[in-house]
């Protein structure tokens, strides 16, 4: 098992660029006990487009007023396909007067759900990291909690309130499900904060309710039901370092569109955070604050898909906001190119989350989450840190301090530096969190994906 599912994560990475080839591998048991053959997506196959008018979508990112619709007359409004409950998972409450969606509808549930519950510490063979996607059990727990049957329910992801790191939480928790194969046309994320649903004229106050329903923790299903295999949304560091270019400049043939969704600080290597060894980033990357995506006076909800669509042609907006590289604004179509597949990340992939919806689920373009990130990445050096010992031995395959992997500021002071949980420094692979979840999905609890020797492998997007 652990042998086919390796070759399996090598042919998953290579298509995950967005190719456009289906990969049938091995079988899971579906809720009848029947043996259904796993289709392994690449990130092309994972994207959706949304219709220009937000009001018209279905699944993806839906607005107020489609979810009213569903939430007074849910049996009659389910779309097809759906024939089960749907399930709302609110980030927090909303305003007073706004706190949580409500319906008489008995298949009809609204849960208040925490974002710690969206992400786990795990290790990826070689570092372990915070907040990654979380392991197949603590999804499966996840889903018995809230009863959500993703093969039947739909799911949809709300903010409740209106911030940017609701945003971002919602986003994670579309990404989590997605992730471990939960169908498009099942889940969804609200556009907005329950107060702009109200001001926007999709919801009345006569939608909403002081509390939300107490979780039964009575669910039965499992993602080993799923035959969705999704872990492309998930860009590894190995998979970041076979993309990075020698020199850190704009590459526009190399079938990757890095999008980092920090600040410029961060980007430029002056802003430190999480005690990093280092500030910068990978070389190649270009840099748009997730923000920007943003309408913050309406609900935090996303700009209109035009104005999307603007950013990723290297146009700037209103406010003379665009894309940039090392030297400057790139200009009007120096940005995302034609078959490219955008790999975003930020410091622990929140902020990424909505610049990889933006992408991924409003654009339709092939989309996949750094989900390690900076955080990740700038431990993978050989600097000193507080202990008294460097990070990473000199000769590590996985050192990312070196100039022809990234752009960056070391740290002035080895006392802010804290020391990283290492687990293989010269680790075979870094795709242990893959492996692990292709073995659950599988119903195998074995492979690690970590080990001894070897090399890189090559650039999985080509070039």
């Amino acid at each position: 098992m652990l042998g086919l599912l390796t070759a399996a994560v090598m042919t998953a990475g290579l298509a995950g660029c967005g190719g456009s080839e289906d990969t049938l591998a091995l079988a899971i048991t579906d809720a009848s006990g029947n043996p259904v053959a796993v289709q392994i997506n690449t990130a092309a196959q994972i994207a959706q487009v949304s219709d220009d008018d937000y009001d018209n979508n279905l699944n993806g990112l839906i607005t107020g007023a489609t979810l009213k619709r569903w939430k007074d007359n849910w049996v009659t409004e389910r779309p097809a396909g759906v024939t089960g409950k749907l399930v709302i998972l609110q980030l927090a409450a909303g305003a007073a007067g706004n706190e949580y969606i409500s319906s008489s509808d008995p298949n009809v549930y609204t849960y208040l759900i925490s974002s710690s519950e969206l992400v786990q510490t795990r290790s990826n063979g070689v570092v372990t990291t915070v907040s990654m996607v979380p392991d197949g059990a603590t999804v499966d727990a996840f889903l018995a909690t809230y009863n959500i049957d993703p093969t039947r329910d739909m799911i949809v992801c709300a903010m409740g309130g209106g911030s940017n790191p609701l945003a971002m939480q919602q986003g994670r928790c579309w990404y989590m499900l997605r992730y471990w194969g939960v169908a498009k046309d099942h889940l969804a994320l609200l556009n907005g904060s329950n107060a702009w649903q109200v001001t926007s004229g999709g919801m009345v106050g006569g939608d909403f309710a002081a509390t939300a329903d107490t979780a039964p923790g009575t669910g039965t299903a499992s993602v080993r039901q799923l035959p969705q295999d999704n872990t492309a949304l998930q860009a590894t560091l190995q998979d970041v370092m076979a993309v990075t270019t020698a020199i850190d400049q704009n590459n526009l043939n190399d079938g990757v569109f890095i999008w980092d969704a920090r600040n410029a600080a961060q980007y430029g290597g002056t802003g430190f955070q999480n005690n990093g060894s280092r500030a910068g980033h990978p070389n190649g990357a270009l840099l748009l604050d997730y923000s920007n995506l943003l309408v913050a006076a309406e609900g935090y909800r996303y700009k209109d898909k035009a104005d999307l669509q603007n950013y990723l042609n290297g146009d700037t907006d209103g406010g003379g906001n665009g894309f940039v590289d090392a030297i400057g604004l790139l200009g009007s179509g120096n940005a995302y190119q034609s078959g490219d597949t955008v790999i975003t990340y930020c410091e622990t992939t929140f902020r990424a989350m909505v610049t990889g919806v933006a992408t991924g689920v409003i654009l339709g373009l092939p989309t996949r989450f750094y989900d390690g990130a900076m955080t990740e990445w700038n431990s993978m050096s050989n600097i000193v840190a507080w202990d008294g010992m460097p990070i990473l031995p000199a000769d590590s395959q996985w050192r990312t301090d070196t100039v022809d992997r990234s752009f960056f500021i070391q740290a002035a002071d080895p006392n802010n530096i804290a020391p990283r949980t290492i687990d293989d420094p010269y680790a075979t692979n870094a795709q242990a969190i893959i492996l692990a979840d292709k073995n659950y999905k599988r119903g195998s609890s074995g492979g690690s994906g970590s080990g001894g020797g070897g090399g890189l492998p090559p650039n999985p997007c080509g070039g």
